[in-house]
């Protein structure tokens, strides 16, 4: 196994690169807002995701996770050590961040959390049985987008208004309806390659509802949907060009390695990379159409 290839796992493994993910898409917000970056709202997104995602895995611990099927789930608990210090260190740069903003941002990531803790924990009744939202069928995708647009947009968009800066309503309305697309685009895959995992946790997911092969269908005509309404949307060109270049990296991961082989388990991973490019294509053709 390459290095490069050991560091993708184990970013992956940490929960790493899904809090880059989530850091990623919220300094993406400031730029489409043309605001400059609160790194401050940045960081307590990336480390409450972390903490957030380690949170869930520990919740999910499965009774003998040294023997488990999964590659995942074994590194995880041979190395657990690894997941407290790294919820140790996120800790303390969360509760420093959480001193340098406003107290209704504060109060709204308090609603992110109990919005996310509503995922697993069993508060619902579904078939004379208690459950969690991701129990509930084909809520599961529309939760996990209702939450990253939350936190990686509105949050944001609250802390600016707290400071007195307003932000033109459709330029907002449209980044919380592209961001929405954009991550059941993202979410989706992963769902259409656990189908026989969640079959057996008895999970009624968007792709076991409509079979596999429709529901890859469904991402494709979403990576198109979200295209059109990029290029209708109320952003400079640098940034449409960013947003628009990265679903066409999108589209061909699917094609080419995503959807293209069962064996590959981590390949869905890549699109967890995709958002933290996707940041990094806006940033570059931003700065490029400047000139």
């Amino acid at each position: 196994m390459s290095f490069l290839r050991k560091i993708f796992y184990i970013s992956i493994y940490t929960n790493i690169l899904i809090a880059l993910a989530a850091m990623a898409q919220c300094a993406l917000t400031y730029i489409i807002f043309e605001r400059p970056t609160n790194w401050y709202i940045v960081l307590v997104e990336g480390t409450a995701t972390l903490l957030l995602y380690n949170f869930s895995l520990w919740w999910s611990k499965p009774k003998n996770p040294k023997e488990s099927k999964f590659p995942r789930t074994r590194w995880i608990f041979n190395h657990e050590w690894v997941m407290w210090m790294n919820n140790g260190i996120a800790l303390v740069i969360l509760g420093y961040c959480l001193w340098h903003i406003h107290l209704y941002s504060f109060l709204f990531l308090g609603f992110i959390g109990a919005l996310s803790l509503l995922y697993g924990m069993p508060l619902f009744t579904f078939h004379d049985r208690k459950v969690g939202l991701r129990q509930i069928p084909g809520a599961k995708i529309f939760h996990i987008a209702l939450v990253w647009v939350c936190s990686s947009v509105v949050l944001p968009y609250v802390e600016l208004l707290n400071m007195g800066d307003v932000i033109d309503r459709w330029v907002f309305v449209a980044l919380c309806v592209l961001k929405f697309i954009f991550l059941i685009i993202c979410t989706l895959p992963f769902d259409i390659r656990d189908i026989q995992q969640d079959s057996y946790y008895h999970l009624r997911t968007l792709p076991n509802m409509l079979g596999e092969q429709k529901a890859k269908k469904l991402t494709y005509v979403l990576v198109m949907l979200h295209c059109l309404l990029i290029l209708i949307a109320p952003y400079l060109i640098g940034i449409k060009a960013g947003l628009i270049l990265t679903n066409v990296l999108i589209f061909a991961l699917l094609k080419l390695a995503v959807f293209k082989s069962k064996e590959h388990y981590h390949y869905a991973y890549l699109l967890d990379g995709s958002l933290v490019l996707q940041f990094l294509f806006v940033v570059l053709l931003s700065n490029l159409s400047l000139f």
